[in-house]
């Protein structure tokens, strides 16, 4: 990964050219490096946990948004960039609905 010396941005490799998505900056790759892209994953990528009770997890006073219990298993999951906070996901230890909680 390179950053633009200009503006600090991330830059994008094109045919062994690096260019700044921001201030348009460019600059040439100095050595063979072997770089991988990958497509940015949407929220639709989570995959919620199941069978909370047979993993352990700790359970806490959350009310289930569909059947009022007052209990729920609950754990943290990275959905979004390394640079935000995780997203808590909460499962009903009632009727194994499962949600997230947001800060």
């Amino acid at each position: 990964m390179e950053f633009c010396p200009e503006c600090g941005s991330m830059m994008y490799l094109e045919d062994g050219v690096f260019e700044c998505g921001e201030c348009g900056a460019v600059k040439v790759q100095e050595e063979e490096t072997e770089y991988t892209s990958t497509e940015e994953g949407g929220r639709d990528d989570v995959t919620v946990m199941e069978d909370a009770e047979d993993k352990g997890l700790p359970t806490t006073d959350e009310t289930c948004p569909e059947c009022g219990n007052d209990e729920a298993y609950w754990y943290l999951q990275q959905t979004r960039a390394a640079d935000e906070s995780e997203t808590r996901f909460y499962i009903c230890t009632d009727c194994d609905h499962k949600w997230r909680g947001y800060d």
